[in-house]
């Protein structure tokens, strides 16, 4: 009962704050643009044809209605809450009639396939050489590895991308230069193949630096757990090593990596921006870019909700999993 009256609820309640903020954000920084998108979407109707006065006061009636923008302020505010309390972020200002849900959705799939397999794989393969890096300091390819991945570190990903993109699929066209897929959706290796041909340099240019970053951060970690008495002392008991780095290493340093990997997964549904514009990649990414230059609030919107609620939810989970793997949350 303490547990849930002095921890699960706390944390419960902040979660639901940091939502609650976030939204009100979201829905305030819009308003504040000097950019008014019905004005923009008059403007795109009526570029090539001439309107009634009449007619054009009626047309910027409907679409404020349609968007949410009509009334003052507050009653925007009121409406925008039920939406999204309904789950309905509204029609996209630029795709017209296609709603905000369907164009998420759209490239929502293919993001998480991407993102997913990229933060799992570099977080795994991340803990486990780090972990051995910082147990066998001493060893060659201990240091060899740590030199190559703090150089690589630096670099931010975007670069790493725009590096792979000229060799492998310019000078050395191995893989296809745009695109997620090719051929008839299903669940069929001619399709299944091509998504995995098309999402192999999207993944790894994203792996190389998030690997880096998760390499240093176990290493250093694991070289700290080695002074500690436990270690210490199973090594003098004489322990067999596995057990040492299993048991004793890489669980006592999972805290932090259990909260980077919930947070990095929380992330996923803001997507790799520059990564997929690069690629051209079908995902969420893509979707906010194009959303973005044509100034299509409601898309900026959905998509910037998903991400609050997402990371939000994350930093709830990872809190609450803390009792799971930390004994001296229980006990206090």
């Amino acid at each position: 009962m303490s547990l849930l009256r002095e921890f699960i609820l706390p944390r419960l309640l902040q979660w639901a704050l940091v939502i609650f903020v976030g939204i009100t954000i979201t829905f305030l920084i819009p308003r504040l643009s000097p950019v008014n998108p019905i004005s923009q979407a008059l403007g795109r109707l009526t570029a090539f044809q001439n309107v009634a006065p009449e007619a054009m006061v009626e047309l910027r009636e409907t679409l404020e209605d349609l968007y949410g923008l009509n009334g003052s302020i507050f009653d925007q505010y009121v409406a925008f809450w039920k939406r999204v309390l309904r789950g309905d972020l509204g029609p996209s200002f630029s795709a017209f009639p296609r709603s905000v849900n369907e164009m998420i959705g759209a490239g929502l799939g293919w993001t998480i396939g991407l993102l997913g397999t990229a933060v799992i794989s570099s977080w795994l393969l991340g803990l486990l050489l780090g972990s051995l890096a910082g147990y066998f300091s001493n060893r060659w390819w201990s240091q060899v590895l740590d030199k190559l991945l703090i150089f690589i570190y630096p670099v931010p990903y975007y670069i790493v991308a725009f590096v792979l993109l000229m060799a492998f699929t310019f000078y050395l066209p191995i893989f296809p230069l745009v695109g997620g897929a090719k051929g008839t959706p299903g669940l069929n290796w001619e399709y299944i193949s091509s998504v995995l041909h098309h999402s192999f340099l999207p993944a790894f240019s994203i792996m190389v630096g998030a690997l880096a970053f998760r390499f240093i951060m176990a290493k250093t970690l694991a070289t700290s757990e080695l002074a500690s008495d436990y270690v210490q002392y199973a090594e003098m008991g004489g322990l067999p090593r596995r057990k040492i780095i299993t048991n004793y290493v890489m669980r006592n340093t999972m805290l932090p990596q259990i909260t980077d990997l919930g947070l990095s997964l929380g992330a996923i549904f803001e997507g790799a921006l520059i990564t997929e514009v690069v690629f051209a990649y079908p995902g969420v990414g893509s979707v906010l870019y194009n959303s973005i230059i044509s100034a299509d609030y409601n898309v900026i919107m959905g998509i910037t909700l998903l991400s609050i609620v997402g990371i939000a939810t994350a930093s709830l989970l990872v809190d609450l999993s803390y009792p799971l793997f930390d004994p001296r949350v229980r006990l206090r």
